[in-house]
């Protein structure tokens, strides 16, 4: 197959969250399966200080905007270690500043006409790709026009008659929200703004736009494509999606084992593999009590917290257990994150009044996520929502037990310790279901007393995640499946 994925976001040229991740991992695991893939992206300040060589095509781009029209260029580079082409889409009035999304301050305020152009020169690029393209992958609200356009604006043209557009949902709270003022800027006309389509609620909703037009929709993990269709988890789009329902499936995220592999990460303290995980990890372990400031303690728990500070990720339920832990038990905390200022100053404070047991960075770094990831003996997601998760995935591959609430991608990987779960070799971690203090520190009680004293049970549950193959290898199989179900449909309608 011939596929053109489009995102906002791709990494290492651009990126503000997993998005970019996801956006630069999967094409070239598509790749390796033998498909021909092109990514396009926004010729972003950060994309261009990246790559220097960046080099120019062919391609030359007339968009229509309001009254005017612009003109860009396209760029050309490829995504790194493969031959994955990257296409840069470069209008610098709209893309050479200093976010992608907003200053220091706030959203830039033509962020519809922004990346209405965007959407728009994706579509142009597709008249002037040499051969056809059978897919075209959008992600996010960012790119939620592109479906649009194709529906309703290519005229039949024979190039698009056989194409088939997928859009994924990363996180369904980011909707590309505008004034009803900026429907003009798309260029569609006013009867699509109506409450099936495009308008939410009186604004302009590129999100929504985008899962009504495209021929096929997906999210990032099987458990979060049934949430969002829940009036509690479908931030007021569960309707829509319910009316789409037989269109949506959940592929899981993967992970780069290149990057993210205990025997060779050049971040660690001490390199170590499924066959001797515990010395590697008690050498890190020292290492890290060190380097952050925690007493040497080999049989205390360490307890891993890596991300944004925010009620989302479960601080709320988790900022009162730590108090109390720190007060009460053997057990270390390590904690890597910025975000909510009310968080921050909570963390701070715990760290001040308990430094033998709390250890806090309120920063990112990407050799200390590394280091926590291998020196933890738990790592702990509370989250209220999340759409995949990742770094489970991370805690399984470095033989660190998570600990989960049972949501979204949390869900669909971490295997909850029971006496059956154990006995057929299944459990890699520990979950719980009520969002409360209460059932998380149930939970993590159960964890830290496995880990004290029941060394057998463990090493069985992190041989477990260790072998587990969570790559995006096997995410790109699901994607292919999905791609071939999409076209087949489309070109069996035409």
């Amino acid at each position: 197959m011939k596929i053109l994925l489009a995102s906002s976001e791709i990494a290492p040229f651009a990126k503000t969250g997993g998005l970019a991740d996801v956006c630069a991992a999967l094409p070239v695991a598509l790749e390796q399966l033998g498909h021909e893939v092109t990514v396009v992206m926004p010729a972003f300040r950060s994309a261009l200080q990246y790559d220097r060589q960046l080099r120019k095509t062919d391609f030359q781009l007339s968009i229509p905007i309001k009254s005017q029209t612009l003109h860009a260029e396209v760029l050309g580079s490829s995504l790194p270690d493969s031959n994955v082409k990257l296409l840069l889409v470069d209008y610098p009035p709209y893309f050479d500043r200093q976010g992608l999304y907003r200053d220091e301050h706030q959203d830039y305020p033509d962020n519809c006409e922004r990346f209405t152009f965007f959407s728009r020169a994706v579509v142009q690029l597709l008249t002037q790709l040499p051969g056809t393209i059978d897919i075209l992958h959008c992600n996010d609200w960012q790119t939620g026009l592109i479906p649009a356009f194709l529906k309703l604006e290519s005229n039949n043209a024979s190039r698009f008659q056989s194409l088939a557009s997928l859009f994924t949902i990363h996180n369904l709270a980011y909707q590309g929200l505008f004034s009803q003022h900026d429907m003009p800027a798309t260029g569609l006309d006013w009867k699509f703004f109506n409450w099936r389509q495009m308008e939410y609620y009186g604004k302009l909703n590129l999100l929504k736009t985008g899962i009504v037009f495209a021929d096929g929709l997906n999210t990032v993990s099987p458990t979060y494509a049934l949430e969002i269709q829940t009036p509690e988890l479908g931030c007021g789009l569960d309707g829509v999606l319910r009316e789409r329902s037989h269109l949506l499936e959940g592929i899981l995220n993967g992970i780069d084992h290149r990057a993210w592999n205990p025997r060779t990460d050049p971040h660690l303290f001490c390199n170590y593999d499924s066959e001797n995980w515990r010395e590697g990890k008690a050498k890190g372990k020292s290492a890290l009590q060190e380097t952050v400031g925690l007493p040497a303690a080999p049989e205390s728990p360490l307890i891993g917290v890596i991300g944004r500070l925010s009620a989302q990720k479960g601080w709320d339920i988790l900022t009162p257990v730590i108090e109390r832990w720190a007060n009460t038990r053997e057990v270390q905390w390590v904690i890597l994150g910025t975000g909510d200022p009310h968080f921050q100053r909570k963390l701070e404070a715990l760290a001040r009044n308990y430094p033998q047991r709390v250890a806090v960075r309120l920063e990112f770094s990407e050799a200390c996520a590394h280091q926590i990831e291998a020196a933890a003996d738990l790592f702990l997601m509370p989250s209220h929502y999340e759409p995949c998760g990742l770094n489970q995935l991370y805690s399984l591959r470095y033989g660190t037990v998570p600990v989960v609430r049972q949501t979204g991608g949390l869900a669909d990987t971490v295997v909850n310790t029971t006496a059956e779960t154990l006995a057929t070799e299944r459990a890699n971690g520990f979950s719980f279901r009520d969002a409360t203090t209460v059932a998380l520190e149930e939970t993590l009680d159960r964890a830290s007393q496995m880990y004290q004293r029941q060394p057998n049970a463990w090493r069985q549950l992190v041989a477990t995640g260790m072998a587990q193959d969570w790559s995006w290898e096997r995410s790109a199989q699901a994607y292919e499946r999905l791609y071939k179900k999409i076209l087949s449909e489309k070109r069996h309608d035409l």
